[in-house]
C-alpha cells in the first residue's frame, strides 16, 4: 500500500478497483515508489487541500461499513470546508437523536480521514474531542479550514 509523506505525517493510502477505501496517517515510513493513476491524484487533492488551494476533494471513494456508519460518513461529508457541527446535532440530522454513542463510533471508525471530514465534528461544548489522526492534526485540519480553535490542547 502506498504511504505518502504530508505536512501532517504520513499518509497510507488503499484502493479498490481504483477506489480510495482508505487513508489514514501512520508511522511506517513513506514508499519510494513512482506515484501513478488514482494515488497521484489522491496525493495531488491532498497538496492542493493543505496548502489551502482546494476545499473540495474530487475523488471516487468506496465506502465499507455497516448501513449506519455509511449513513453517518456521507453526513459528515456534507459538512461545508471550514464549518464545524457537533456529535448531537449530526445525530439529530439523522433522526436519532439518541444515537448519539453510536454516531461517535461510526465517526471514529472512519476510513478516510481527512477526506471524509470528521475532524469537523466537535464536542457540544465547542471542545475539541477524539480523532483518529490525533487532537493535534484535528486542531491542524481545523485550522487549514481557517476555523478557528481557542482551547489548548496541552
Amino acid at each position: 500500500m502506498p504511504i505518502l509523506s504530508s505536512t501532517l505525517g504520513n499518509i497510507l493510502i488503499k484502493l479498490e478497483d481504483d477506489k480510495l477505501i482508505q487513508l489514514q496517517f501512520t508511522e511506517d515510513p513513506v514508499n519510494e515508489e513512482p506515484l501513478k493513476g488514482m494515488v497521484a491524484e489522491v496525493k495531488n487533492q491532498l497538496e492542493e487541500y493543505f496548502s489551502g488551494k482546494r476545499k473540495v476533494f474530487d475523488l471516487t471513494l468506496e465506502l465499507n461499513g455497516t448501513d449506519f456508519q455509511k449513513s453517518v460518513w456521507e453526513a459528515v461529508n456534507e459538512i461545508p470546508f471550514g464549518q464545524t457541527t457537533t456529535y448531537m446535532k449530526l445525530s439529530q440530522k439523522l433522526g436519532n437523536p439518541a444515537a448519539i454513542r453510536a454516531v461517535g463510533a461510526a465517526i471514529g471508525a472512519n476510513p478516510i480521514l481527512v477526506i471524509l471530514p470528521c475532524h469537523r465534528i466537535i464536542g457540544t461544548n465547542g471542545q475539541l474531542t477524539g480523532y483518529a489522526g490525533g487532537l493535534e492534526r484535528k486542531q491542524a485540519l481545523l485550522e487549514i479550514e481557517g476555523f478557528p480553535i481557542q482551547q489548548n490542547l496541552f
